[in-house]
């Protein structure tokens, strides 16, 4: 037996939102479906908590609670069905009046409100505002509803078009729980409206969006309709198997292995497993992964970050940027939290101090498990950040809250051993006694550092020297200042203080050098003033002729390179060429000036000896072909 129709009408602004919920606020239709299993899911967990904690709620059987989806294509109807809660009438037209009581300004408000209120309730699950997204894909919606615990079973019909009214109607024989009937569109391509009919199709929706929801999603189809009922037998379409909300100690790296392949599309283990619970006044739980290679894209402007959001194990969205920095882009996995602030569609996470907090206890975990790997098995770190150390180095430019932690685990060639790398820790423990600095040089390759001549002096003198030969190195070395203590220093640019030489060595005859030549330095200042801003004696060469040092804070030759290779226009800079005085071509320079200084000859000699230096940091040549003619003609003139 049903009892009147009632029919209300909206108001004007809410109809106004209605339009902007169907039409505007979600980008994608499939949405729709989310939404409801969601909120099919939250009347499924109030139930359960409500027959524990209230007597009043009567002998309610909580042993098959699920949703079913029943499909009926000849009333081209798709039907969302829990035995949950359910809702009396006033709580119908309450929940749904959380638009049509408010209207624009008061929902935006109370979202508002909510997001730095504690105890606000997560809008995730708010009927009213997710429920409103079925008049994207139906022309009609019809619900039906009985509260658990009434001592009739006459429940309420809702029904409406989604434009100017609704109806409200009580209705006999109704079972406790909530059906929402949707009367779908025609399909239609154009209009991004996919035929919701399908059964493969549902369960694609389900599976992207609602696979860990802990109740059971059934599908009813006509085969299953045959027995009367959605039971057990019924074809269940999510797997249930949320392992970030279970302890673990109850999972086994067999079953983390197998969720985050299917996460990840990676055919390989995971390297490590970050499991966290965060509990408190904002509670999540997060299941990361560290892979055990990098990806194809890792360093494409397409890639995308690799954590899922989910809140209450309804999918959100696929690569949150916001709990992740860009440096831990590799990393996989999944953060499922109880409650975040999301725009009213769910679908972009709102900035707030809760996200923030989120992010930094996620970035410190991920740091902090591939520090225990370093410090547990230095194998697998080498491994690790063989494939993922120099995108970790990026976050040395973006994340100063981090920096220590990142320094520590950086990992570089050196000197001290041609098949090990080395840790900026290692190398501390390994500094000569009096040595303050930790010193380094940059460039494209392993050979090429090693055979600069920069490396000369400190080769002799035993000084160990890191081997930066990633482009990022460029950047980050020479904008962090010190590593424990310790400042990180270029020996390509400024002057070298090593320690005081031992008796008879060259350098102790430096005060006689630069009595030497005094004349034939700001002479050959003059003749490379296009290329160089000052000629000076060397204390770091002790093999080759001379070589080019920049200031201190100047862009290094690699670093310059890489900008024009981008399309940058960068001002040239002029460096310092300094001379080994005991070199005998640079010895036999000063004679030759000493003796003729109008020698057009020993001008084309000062070119080539800056050639070479140049060629020999890797650098290129502004003319190739002069630097040959002129060392072809320099050659013929010795045989």
């Amino acid at each position: 037996m049903s009892s009147s129709v009632e029919t209300l009408e909206f108001q004007a602004e809410t109809r106004q939102l209605l339009r902007l919920v169907i039409h505007s606020i979600y980008s994608n239709k499939d949405i729709f479906l989310r939404e409801l299993i969601s909120n099919a899911s939250d009347a499924l967990d109030k139930l359960r908590l409500e027959s524990l904690t209230d007597s009043g709620i009567g002998q309610v059987d909580t042993t098959d609670l699920q949703i079913s989806l029943e499909v009926d294509k000849d009333a081209r109807t798709l039907t969302v069905r829990d035995n949950g809660i359910g809702m009396s009438r006033d709580d119908l037209v309450e929940l749904i009046g959380t638009i049509a009581k408010s209207g624009t300004a008061g929902l935006m408000e109370k979202i508002k409100q909510s997001k730095d209120a504690a105890t606000a309730e997560s809008l995730i699950g708010q009927f009213g505002v997710g429920f409103y997204s079925a008049f994207m894909v139906a022309d009609k919606v019809t619900l039906h509803t009985r509260r658990a615990g009434t001592d009739t079973d006459t429940g309420t019909r809702w029904e409406s078009d989604g434009e100017g009214a609704y109806t409200v109607q009580a209705v006999d024989g109704l079972p406790v729980g909530t059906s929402v009937t949707l009367h779908l569109k025609p399909a239609d391509s154009e209009d991004d409206l996919a035929d919701y009919l399908s059964e493969s199709k549902i369960r694609q929706i389900v599976k992207q969006y609602s696979d860990f929801i802990r109740w059971p999603i059934r599908m009813v189809t006509e085969r299953a309709e045959a027995d009367g009922s959605a039971s057990p037998g019924a074809d269940t379409l999510n797997s249930m198997k949320a392992l970030w909300a279970r302890p673990r100690a109850e999972v086994t790296q067999d079953e983390y292995n197998e969720f985050y392949k299917q996460i990840s599309h990676d055919w390989l283990d995971p390297a490590e497993t970050v499991h966290m619970r965060a509990e408190g006044t904002f509670e999540y739980e997060a299941l990361l992964f560290i892979p055990s290679q990098a990806p194809f894209d890792l360093f494409s402007r397409e890639t995308k970050r690799g954590v899922q959001l989910y809140v209450k194990r309804v999918f959100i969205m696929d690569d949150c940027e916001a709990l992740m920095p860009n440096y831990l882009r590799f990393v996989k996995g999944v953060v499922d939290a109880h409650d975040l602030s999301l725009n009213i569609s769910r679908e972009i996470l709102q900035q707030d101090r809760q996200i923030r907090g989120v992010r930094r206890r996620l970035v410190k975990k991920v740091l902090g498990a591939i520090k225990k790997m370093q410090t547990d098995d230095g194998e697998r770190y080498t491994k690790l950040w063989t494939q993922f150390g120099r995108v970790l180095k990026e976050g040395l430019l973006e994340d100063t809250d981090n920096t220590e932690a990142l320094l520590e685990l950086v990992s570089a060639a050196s000197t001290h051993d041609p098949d090990k790398t080395t840790t900026l820790r290692e190398y501390v423990e390994r500094m000569k006694d009096g040595q303050e600095a930790i010193y380094y040089l940059t460039g494209e390759n392993r050979a090429t550092v090693e055979n600069s001549p920069h490396m000369e002096a400190f080769a002799a003198k035993g000084y160990e020297v890191l081997i930066l030969t990633d482009p990022v190195d460029e950047v980050w070395a020479d904008q962090v200042p010190a590593f424990d203590g310790h400042p990180l220093r270029s020996i390509a640019k400024g002057q070298v203080d090593l320690d005081e030489p031992a008796e008879g060595d060259r350098s102790a005859d430096q005060a006689k050098y630069e009595q030497d030549y005094a004349a034939l330095l700001p002479w050959l200042t003059t003749a490379l003033s296009e290329h160089v801003k000052q000629v000076r004696l060397s204390s770091r060469l002790t093999t080759s002729a001379a070589c080019l040092v920049g200031d201190a804070h100047d862009m290094t030759p690699n670093l310059e390179k890489m900008y024009r290779a981008m399309g940058q226009e960068l001002p040239g800079v002029k460096r310092t060429l300094e001379l080994n005085p005991a070199h005998p071509l640079i010895s036999a320079l000063r004679t030759a000036h000493e003796a003729n200084t109008d020698d057009p000859a020993l001008a084309e000699i000062a070119e080539v000896i800056y050639g070479s230096a140049l060629l020999a940091e890797g650098g290129e040549l502004p003319d190739p072909a002069r630097f040959t003619r002129l060392l072809t003609d320099r050659l013929a003139h010795t045989l």
